[in-house]
């Protein structure tokens, strides 16, 4: 198994972040090994980043860390300190256009949460989930 690392991509209040974070999260895995993980760590990464390009008001940040014995940890941090909505049901959500992000985190990740983050007088939140790799 890989050593432990961990990267973060400092984003602008920009929707092209979105696939900016999605890109560079698939060139980090690829290049560490973890190819098995690309997809669904996309997807994850992809929701987390999106709410926080779409409810936040300022840049954000996608930290990307992996730790043995073979956790994948994927976070994104915003200066909104408001707690994100709780997520409904995929089932409920059927015909919905949106609110299905923290959906897919809940029943693609092993393991997901929150934290409020406060540093310098400035307050917001970090968002993460949890991938174990097979």
């Amino acid at each position: 198994m890989p050593e432990p690392w961990e990267y973060v991509l400092h984003i602008p209040h920009d929707p092209r972040a979105v696939t900016v974070s999605r890109r560079t999260l698939r060139l980090i895995l690829t290049m560490h090994g973890l190819i098995t993980l690309v997809d669904t760590a996309e997807l994850l990464a992809t929701e987390l980043i999106s709410n926080a390009v779409l409810h936040a008001k300022g840049p954000a940040a996608l930290r990307v860390r992996w730790s043995p014995p073979g956790t994948l940890r994927l976070g994104a941090w915003d200066a909104d300190p408001e707690p994100p909505e709780p997520p409904t049901s995929l089932d409920q959500l059927t015909d919905a256009e949106n609110g299905r992000g923290l959906a897919l985190v809940r029943a693609c990740a092993d393991l997901w949460g929150w934290q409020p983050l406060s540093r310098n007088g400035n307050r917001g939140k970090y968002v993460w989930c949890e991938l174990a790799a097979a």
